[in-house]
């Protein structure tokens, strides 16, 4: 397979589809390692294996209705499989191998059969005190943004997972995209004042435009540069509520077509009506009470 990722929206062509079977008991609060699935935990509306398996079958059919081939990792008994992004990820035609937390480091065995499609030439492991994680990494043309924590508390933090160690060593192997570091804000326990990774704070979707929750930095001027370099016109901005449901966090198959969770209806009608997209709506509310959402369930490998 030869990968292929330049930015979030090219015509997407291959991607890898988290796994919702065999997921196991509902985790004690003690055994949550993100803030939302804290909250679902602590208020008892944790989501049931099937509602989740329904809402990834629905994003599946909207995949392969678009020609999108789509695999998917072995099952692993009693395991929380479903966000594929943090496993690994692309950028440009190198696999970057994560160094997951602790709590999902047995996930990565699952995707065997998807790294041996791939040169090992072309796959970088991370030394392993580089953490990082596919949800804080987006790519965007010449443009790397990596969402991190500089706090002195980063090993304190759940919900930390890219730490600047990681940083450094993608400029060494990416020396001619301009990288940019956002730090952002965490909390391991209440979901409204932090954020688990870049993709639930900010997203780029079309050819110019993103989508933004400007709370979600510990400086406004990580806010600024981006606003800066998408133009204020072309930015969306959703609310505190709205980014507790993960609106930033859809997928794009292409420039104009996006998936997005049908509950977002203020974002969906924007981007239908105001920017001419095509909107594919599917429900994934189950999946969002575990910290993530669409964008999340994926890691894509080949874009146009």
């Amino acid at each position: 397979m030869k990968l292929n990722i330049k930015n979030e929206t090219g015509r997407l062509r291959s991607v890898v589809l988290g796994q919702p079977n065999s997921m196991g008991p509902v985790p004690t609060l003690e055994e949550s390692y993100d803030a939302k699935s804290y909250h679902s935990i602590q208020n008892n509306i944790y989501p049931k294996e099937e509602d989740i398996i329904n809402e990834m079958n629905a994003f599946e059919a909207v995949l392969k209705k678009y020609d999108v081939e789509v695999l998917r990792p072995s099952i692993i008994k009693d395991y929380n499989q479903v966000f594929a992004r943090d496993v690994a990820f692309v950028i440009d035609d190198k696999m970057i191998i994560s160094n997951v937390i602790t709590d999902r480091a047995d996930e990565q065995e699952a995707y065997k059969k998807v790294f041996e499609k791939v040169a090992w030439r072309k796959i970088i492991n991370l030394p392993e005190t580089a953490h990082i994680e596919g949800g804080d990494v987006i790519v965007w043309d010449d443009f790397l943004f990596i969402g991190t924590c500089f706090s002195e508390d980063y090993r304190n933090y759940k919900t930390a997972r890219t730490n600047e160690y990681a940083i450094e060593i993608l400029k060494e192997y990416f020396p001619k995209k301009r990288i940019i570091d956002l730090e952002l804000k965490k909390n391991d326990k209440i979901p409204y004042e932090g954020i688990l990774h870049l993709d639930c704070t900010f997203n780029p979707i079309g050819k110019e435009k993103c989508i933004i929750y400007k709370d979600g930095f510990v400086d406004e001027s990580d806010y600024r540069l981006i606003i800066d370099i998408f133009g204020e016109e072309n930015c969306f901005h959703v609310t505190a509520e709205e980014m507790f449901d993960m609106c930033p966090n859809i997928f794009s198959i292409s420039p104009e077509i996006v998936v997005s969770d049908k509950a977002f209806t203020r974002m969906n009608n924007h981007l239908r009506n105001e920017w001419g997209m095509t909107v594919e709506e599917i429900p994934y509310r189950e999946i969002s009470k575990m910290g993530g959402l669409l964008r999340c369930s994926t890691m894509p490998l080949v874009r146009e």
